[in-house]
């Protein structure tokens, strides 16, 4: 049997009940060099051995993920990876509530220079209708772009 990643880093015998071998194969040393460069080997050891069977691969992962970010910025590490996406969120939002307000605005132009006469039995709809109808549209196009609910953040923002 060929040593995990671990155990050839270290450079010692794989033994057959390895804890780091289901987690760190050979063909990835990367993966245990960064780790261990953060954490420590006997750190990342005992980790493992306190979780029981079934978690031990997703903290694997949350750990060779955090080493990463580390090794990429050892002050913030996943703060600063975290941080900066929030601030793409908070444009985006930005960028969407704009897009949204022009959207409005075309519709309120399109409708006051519409030369269709409105039927007589009904009275013509008025600005906060339009806004709720063109928010619930851009929900269900945004709703289906990224498959998440947004109806209630606009909402919560109107």
């Amino acid at each position: 049997m060929a040593p995990c990643a671990a155990c050839k880093l270290l450079r010692r015998r794989c033994a057959q009940d390895c804890v780091f071998a289901p987690y760190f194969p050979a063909d990835e040393p990367h993966k245990f060099g960064s780790v261990h460069k953060v954490f420590g080997a006997s750190n990342v050891n005992k980790m493992l051995q306190e979780l029981p069977e079934h978690q031990r691969s997703d903290a694997v992962s949350s750990m060779v993920y955090e080493a990463n970010a580390r090794v990429r910025d050892p002050v913030y590490g996943c703060v600063g990876a975290i941080s900066s996406l929030q601030q793409q969120v908070d444009v985006l939002q930005t960028q969407l509530a704009l897009a949204q307000a022009e959207v409005v605005h075309m519709r309120m132009s399109q409708f006051s220079s519409s030369s269709d006469p409105q039927p007589s039995s009904m009275p013509p709809p008025i600005a906060s209708e339009n806004l709720y109808q063109s928010n619930r549209l851009l929900s269900s196009q945004t709703k289906s772009l990224f498959g998440t609910d947004t109806d209630t953040n606009m909402g919560q923002s109107l």
